[in-house]
């Protein structure tokens, strides 16, 4: 350890002795002790311990964004060395940072100010209210992806923004259905800047509802596999009781922290959004038994405590992982999340759906009325 973080010197320096702490601090050090033999991530701190006065969050982004670099961002964040930051939004304006270097000018000249102070500043905003997501970076890289490939379209046909019409959007949106949704924002961006003829739309469909459900008798047959199925690993059995019991999406699961769990009058509650909700007995016990088993990489002790941690210190679980481990176990997650959620709209209201599983109030009245229900219905009531 002394020899990793001290960098050749006679001591380790000061501004690395609180990841000593963490480390040494370990309650289990055999996992410490491997890792700091055969990790690549050890090595580069490593290196990255000869200059412990450069070790800035700006020294981590020049380097090649590998599993390593980000498990060292990790650790010197729990550790306090480095500052907390929304990863989400730097992993965002990092990567339009080196996707817009390697642009052609032509196609950086609107590219750019799209990224910069459409995508980018609305992602700020979200960031700084706490509401900017994984999800949310994955979708705004997406939208600038799908500005680029259509203005590379746009040289294949020998066309300019300010060229575009009605006839060749459409043979556009046609013959590329997955990025048509995602042009929208740019197309409405370029038009407000009067950089394509007005008027220009890209039909789309309204979403549509899912039309994936389990019958009562599976659902309810997987959620008894969740809870009492002890050959199951406990982060499936967790994660899909909550899906089935909640619809809960795997975004907001991972979400989850240690402090959004507490006791009161013999029960244990659960607050995903607003209010807390009680946890059935089982399920209770299976994240009690979780949070005292966690083997995550240490942390600091201001560092943030998923319920479900990732493996990079100090990072969430990433969701698309989660899922493929819960379909490999033979619990699919998005028809038994629709499933949950009309088994709860039987019971609920909309309004009150919202305010306990964090839904988005339009998107609850939606799903209301895909089954049946109304919020007139629930008024009338009243």
């Amino acid at each position: 350890m002394s020899d990793l973080l001290s960098g050749g010197a006679a001591a380790i320096p000061g501004p690395l002795e609180p990841l000593a702490h963490v480390l040494t601090g370990a309650t289990n050090p055999y996992p410490v002790l491997a890792w700091l033999r055969r990790s690549t991530a050890a090595h580069l701190l490593g290196r990255l311990a000869r200059q412990p006065d450069h070790l800035d969050h700006e020294a981590l982004d020049a380097l090649p964004q590998r599993h390593a670099t980000a498990y060292v961002r990790g650790l010197l964040v729990t550790a306090g060395i480095l500052p907390q930051r929304d990863e989400n939004l730097a992993l965002l304006t990092n990567w339009a940072a080196r996707t817009l270097a390697g642009l052609p000018p032509h196609h950086a000249t609107p590219i750019r100010p799209f990224a910069e102070w459409h995508i980018i500043r609305d992602a700020r905003r979200r960031s700084a209210r706490g509401r900017y997501s994984y999800a949310a970076h994955k979708g705004d890289c997406a939208n600038i992806r799908a500005a680029i490939k259509f203005l590379a379209w746009l040289d294949t046909q020998h066309l300019t923004l300010a060229d575009l019409g009605q006839s060749a959007l459409d043979t556009w949106a046609a013959g590329n259905p997955t990025l048509r949704a995602r042009s929208i924002p740019f197309l409405h961006w370029a038009t407000a800047r009067r950089l394509t003829t007005t008027g220009l739309t890209i039909e789309h469909p309204p979403s549509q509802f899912p039309g994936h459900f389990q019958v009562e008798e599976v659902h309810q047959a997987e959620l008894r596999r969740c809870l009492g199925d002890a050959s199951l690993p406990l982060d499936v059995r967790i994660a899909g009781a909550l899906v089935r019991l909640y619809a809960l999406p795997l975004t907001r699961i991972v979400e989850l922290t240690a402090d959004k769990i507490h006791h009161a009058d013999g029960h244990t509650y659960l607050t995903v959004s607003r209010h807390p909700v009680v946890l059935p007995p089982k399920l209770a016990r299976l994240i009690e038994e979780q949070l005292e088993r966690d083997a995550s990489p240490p942390r600091g002790a201001d560092a943030t405590r998923y319920l479900l941690p990732g493996h990079n210190p100090g990072r969430m679980r990433n969701p698309a992982g989660l899922s493929e481990r819960l379909t490999r176990y033979g619990l699919p997650v998005r028809a038994a999340r629709n499933s949950a959620m009309m088994e709860a709209l039987a019971d609920l209201p909309p309004m009150v759906i919202s305010d306990l599983f964090g839904i988005d109030p339009k998107t609850a009245e939606r799903w209301a009325a895909f089954a049946g229900r109304r919020w007139s219905d629930y008024v009338t009531i009243r």
